[in-house]
């Protein structure tokens, strides 16, 4: 009976070194790995995938237990979902360090999907993605299915989720309280099995903005604040294209005092309904330039731009009738009646009503 004793024992040893070894020793799986489904404007550079926009997603199916990930955060301020099998997820802070997070741990040794979705805006900062590790033995799978439908968003606060998940009524910004998974845009992307591209920024318009930038200065960047770098728009060309913009534009055009107003205009500009329509036009036939054969959404809503007696549904009403395009159609939707940005229950509603529009309107 010893022999076998000693033998079982020495096969328990083996084992254990082989665990050990599979820990010690792991796969390293870079940024352009094809079997990585990236989701969003994200420049991929040398070893290094930079994440910029809210809503960019990284996705992979992989088998094993364990799933490690490299990060690095150029400010620390950015927060992500992570979302496995689309169950359960948990919100991870990468460091302005260089740092291995485990997404994933003692999981069943099986096939599993792991999303990473950016909630927070680009003005928190670049994150840098450098990779997975997998545990030797593990492996990634096949590459997550590209989605048949295409969409883009072109939004503000509304669309980036500004203050969705702040319940006090406080409408803050910071921390997790901006959580772009949970806008109507996003709602909208999962409700039809949508890949989608988050082109939003809070505070910013079509002709002037609370930030420095204007939306026609950044809506062909991969980076928004480096605009020497454009995006090739023939790597996405989108069913449908949703622009939820003028909300910022309806307060600053009125307040000439203001210094955003005065970057913007000369003191001899006369900001009236047709300079308006005009600024609003070419923004519009400049996406139609980059998207020949997207349905395009004018959407104004929900906070007071549609609000009982405001101007600017009529202004988008008149520039889109100017444009003669059938696939351009307008969709307003009515003032939430408070103050205040949309929280998570009144981006639900507006998802909704958009769902609705859109199954009624857009054959896709």
């Amino acid at each position: 009976m010893k022999p076998n004793f000693f033998i079982l024992l020495n096969f328990l040893i083996l084992c254990s070194l082989t665990c050990q070894e599979q820990k010690l020793f792991p796969t390293f799986i870079y940024p352009d790995n094809q079997k990585i489904r990236y989701e969003g404007r994200i420049r991929i550079k040398d070893t290094v995938a930079e994440i910029y926009w809210p809503g960019s997603q990284i996705e992979v199916n992989f088998k094993g237990d364990r799933l490690r990930a490299i990060f690095q955060d150029t400010k620390g301020k950015n927060y992500y979902n992570v979302i496995l099998d689309n169950d359960s997820f948990w919100i991870l802070q990468p460091d302005t360090v260089f740092a291995e997070y485990t997404l994933a741990d003692s999981l069943e040794d099986k096939e599993h999907n792991l999303k990473i979705f950016k909630r927070t805006e680009w003005n928190r900062g670049t994150t840098l993605f450098y990779g997975f590790k997998l545990d030797k033995g593990d492996e990634l799978l096949s590459t997550p299915a590209r989605k048949n439908r295409k969409m883009e968003f072109y939004g503000n606060s509304i669309t980036a989720g500004y203050a969705v998940e702040d319940t006090t009524g406080k409408d803050r910004s910071g921390g997790t309280f901006t959580n772009s998974y949970k806008t109507y845009a996003a709602i909208t992307a999962r409700y039809f099995d949508a890949e989608c591209h988050y082109i939003a920024r809070s505070g910013i318009g079509v002709m002037v903005s609370f930030v420095p930038q204007i939306m026609p200065e950044i809506y062909d960047k991969i980076n928004p604040q480096d605009g020497n770098i454009l995006w090739n728009f023939n790597l996405y060309q989108p069913d449908i294209v949703v622009v939820n913009l003028l909300q910022n534009d309806s307060w600053l055009v009125k307040l000439p005092h203001r210094p955003e107003y005065k970057k913007r205009f000369n003191r001899d500009d006369v900001i009236d309904e047709e300079f308006i329509v005009a600024s609003y036009v070419r923004f519009i036939e400049a996406l139609r330039d980059k998207y020949p054969a997207a349905n395009i959404i004018c959407m104004l809503g929900n906070m007071s731009i549609t609000k009982e007696g405001s101007p600017w549904p009529g202004y988008v009403a008149r520039a889109v009738q100017s444009m003669n395009d059938s696939k351009y159609i307008t969709f307003f939707v009515p003032y939430k009646n408070c103050g205040g940005h949309p929280g998570a229950e009144e981006q639900q509603e507006l998802a909704n009503k958009l769902i609705r529009f859109i199954e009624r309107n857009i054959d896709w």
